[in-house]
């Protein structure tokens, strides 16, 4: 019987490979040293990136959680009607309701708030410039305390508060500490006598921007940018909705379609400041429309958010399995059926998706809307689209640009409500595509 032997090459052929051979044990030894270092370099990216961000939210939360919290000073107010300018009987039983609303308006509360913090004996600049707003709601709250003496906690100054909370370094040299002798003597003094408390900031959460830093809040700039989003959704979802469907199912292909494709994509790349030029040009100084009102940021907004808004709905479209369509017209359905009836609500999940992950990257441009103007000094709510506003990454950009030392913690303060409402939108955004997403 012949013994089988291994044929031999054939000329020009590759001869087998002998995995069994040192060289080819070497080459993959390096191989999977090769793919371990990668994935140990991709792990390493990873721990290095949600490092930096520790450390980013770390520093924002140790800031700004006390920004939450605030300090009242106890007072004895006497409401003396001499004192407030107050006749009365123009607040009694029988007086008109508009009249004394306007009676209990216009009093002398300021001057009320200087008589009773004398109380305080020499620290008695230790109470805020508003604190006599706190005066105001209480008589407004209560008109029968007029004449009569009552205990009424009012916000301190920010060094004080700042002192309560702990921010300042009580054993470094007067002159690097940031806080005087005789605050800290009135702020140990107080808390002593029982005089100060520590709460929820109220005033923080349901007031606008102040010069001072315990009177300035949140909540005019969390209104503003409420209104400005309204405007851009109204604006940038249906027209953007409406040109990807156009373009993806019903514009012919030729070089005028492919030229607004191009723009479109290429005006996803924009950088934001481009758009609060095209504001500034086209809405401020073309039509007119109101300065630093949300009407206008979100016009601007809008245009920046329309290109996303198209891109991804037509990728949301073009998910849609032809079938679909084939089926619908099979039926008799027009065009026009199947695209409203079967096609878009099956890629409306994808289209919110894109909408809301757009919106909020609309929500913290700041560049845009600072070239309309909408980082004005508000200390009103806004109360229409065409009063003058703000939104809250130009209000963390105006108070991280304050030399006041209370700001600080304002500053991080508002950027853990901007981080919050992000977070919030980009959960809804997650949870539309997990609930109402169809794998085809």
């Amino acid at each position: 019987m012949a013994s089988l032997a291994t044929p031999a090459p054939v000329a020009g052929t590759r001869p087998p490979t002998d995995w069994a051979s040192p060289a080819m044990q070497r080459r993959i030894a390096r191989r999977y040293a090769s793919e371990r270092n990668f994935r140990w370099l991709g792990l390493g990216a990873l721990t290095l990136a949600a490092g930096f961000l520790a450390i980013l939210l770390f520093t924002i939360i140790r800031d700004g959680w006390t920004g939450f919290i605030d300090t009242e000073v106890r007072v004895s107010v006497t409401y003396d009607p001499a004192v407030l300018g107050i006749d009365p009987a123009a607040i009694g039983l029988g007086a008109d309701e508009a009249t004394r609303r306007v009676t209990l308006r216009q009093a002398d509360y300021a001057g009320l708030m200087l008589k009773a913090s004398e109380q305080l004996g020499d620290y008695d600049s230790v109470v805020s410039e508003g604190a006599w707003l706190a005066l105001r709601d209480a008589l407004e709250a209560d008109p029968g305390l007029l004449g009569k003496t009552a205990s009424v906690w009012v916000p301190v100054r920010s060094s004080i508060d700042l002192l309560a909370k702990g921010k300042f370094d009580l054993d470094a040299p007067a002159l690097t500490r940031g806080v005087s002798d005789r605050d800290i003597t009135a702020w140990r003094e107080l808390s002593e006598r029982g005089l100060l408390r520590s709460g929820l900031n109220t005033i923080f959460l349901s007031t606008a921007d102040s010069t001072v830093p315990e009177l300035a809040g949140i909540w005019g700039a969390a209104l503003g940018s409420l209104l400005t989003l309204i405007v851009t959704i109204s604006f940038a979802f249906p027209i953007g909705v409406l040109a990807a469907i156009w373009l993806e199912e019903f514009a012919p292909k030729n070089r005028w379609t492919d030229l607004i494709e191009v723009s479109i994509n290429n005006l996803a790349a924009v950088p934001s400041i481009i758009f609060g030029l095209l504001g500034l040009a086209v809405l401020l100084n073309f039509f007119g429309l109101p300065r630093s009102a949300p009407l206008v940021g979100g016009l601007t907004l809008a245009l920046m958010t329309l290109p996303v808004i198209v891109i991804s709905a037509r990728v949301a479209i073009k998910s849609v399995p032809p079938s679909i369509r084939n089926a619908a017209l099979g039926i008799g359905a027009s065009p026009i059926q199947v695209v409203f009836q079967h096609v878009l609500p099956l890629a409306m999940p994808g289209i919110m998706t894109g909408t809301i992950i757009g919106v909020a990257r609309a929500l913290g441009e700041t560049a845009p809307l600072l070239l309309i103007g909408m980082r004005a000094f508000v200390v009103d709510t806004p109360q229409g689209f065409t009063t003058p506003a703000t939104v809250l990454p130009v209000q963390v950009f105006l108070w991280s640009d304050d030399v006041a030392r209370g700001f600080i913690e304002k500053t991080s303060a508002a950027i853990i409500v901007l981080l919050v409402i992000l977070v919030m939108m980009n959960s809804v955004a997650i949870y539309l595509r997990n609930r109402f997403e169809r794998r085809w």
